[in-house]
């Protein structure tokens, strides 16, 4: 399937994968890539040292396109930000900020930059800045979130500005591929479905835990304090949401999820972990290989576009 974003980044398949911390990392960019997608590698709080390891084993295990994930609140984002251009990364997509002091160097290098952005506003002044494409990502999706729905911020985006729209949030299989394309979007970015994929490094608890998960069974943290967090219920976020309602400080709270998701992707705690997940989850029954997801979400999704 060709679109503005396949041919942007030279990829078989409009499909993005999330750069989720810890959890996107080699195994999986590769993995996505050699299936035709684009594979991200997420930094999140990661050393830059450890970035350059990660970019240097997926070059390793793959010779197509893919793309680093850079939260823009690291410590060491500025390290990162060369690190990418010296290992001649591709794509970058960003979060948790604005990408503008480090778009020159990227750009010079040929880079290909788009932001994650949660408003139109946001998109706009995104565009203005020089960014080849923006992801607008809805309220459904896992991990730090925006409040507007998917289904609502994607065609505002799509309206509000003249480069391509990647839509994310709420997206796992061809159904909602085909309803993002209807939407206007030029390639979906899907993290939770790929969470579950046999490549994936994800500890077995926390697979089993979106697998066997419903469709009410994520809800926010942090929405008292600007920072809201979808993940899978647990007993951490009872205990968050309890202090939460109770006017904890933000600092009580901030102690409450330290090192949380590493206790979940790492070490399987699915009790005292964040389970990041979007409210897709329900919809995600069986883990498959990145090929096996990515085929079978375009047949689906090809065959819907194709209806007459």
């Amino acid at each position: 399937m060709k679109t503005k974003i396949t041919e942007l980044l030279g990829i078989e398949y409009p499909i993005i994968q999330g750069g989720m911390a810890w959890v996107a990392e080699y195994h999986l960019a590769a993995a996505v890539s050699e299936a035709g997608g684009l594979g991200i590698i997420g930094a999140g709080g990661a050393p830059a040292s450890f970035v350059r390891e990660q970019i240097q084993k997926t070059k390793e295990m793959t010779k197509k396109p893919f793309g680093v994930n850079v939260m823009l609140m690291n410590p060491e984002a500025d390290e990162i930000a060369k690190v990418i251009v010296e290992e001649g990364v591709q794509v970058v997509t960003t979060g948790a900020g604005n990408p503008g002091k480090y778009l020159a160097a990227w750009k010079e290098a040929g880079i290909k930059v788009i932001p994650v952005v949660a408003s139109v506003a946001l998109a706009k002044m995104m565009e203005r800045a020089g960014v080849d494409a923006v992801i607008a990502e809805g309220t459904e999706s896992g991990g730090h979130i925006g409040s507007a729905t998917t289904m609502t911020l994607v065609p505002q985006v799509v309206d509000a500005v003249s480069i391509p729209v990647i839509a994310a949030g709420g997206i796992g299989d061809g159904r909602g591929f085909a309803a993002a394309m209807m939407l206007g979007a030029e390639a979906v970015q899907m993290g939770t479905r790929f969470v579950v994929a046999k490549e994936s490094i994800v500890h077995e608890n926390y697979k089993k835990k979106i697998l066997a998960a419903k469709d009410i069974d994520s809800e926010v943290t942090g929405m008292t304090h600007g920072h809201p967090v979808r993940q899978i219920r647990n007993q951490m976020t009872r205990e968050y949401l309890k202090l939460e309602k109770a006017g904890a400080p933000f600092e009580e709270l901030e102690h409450l999820t330290l090192g949380a998701l590493r206790k979940a992707v790492v070490e399987g705690d699915t009790v005292h972990g964040t389970l990041m997940a979007g409210q897709i989850a329900g919809m995600i029954k069986e883990e498959q290989t990145c090929l096996e997801m990515i085929q079978e979400i375009m047949t689906l999704a090809e065959a819907l576009l194709n209806k007459k």
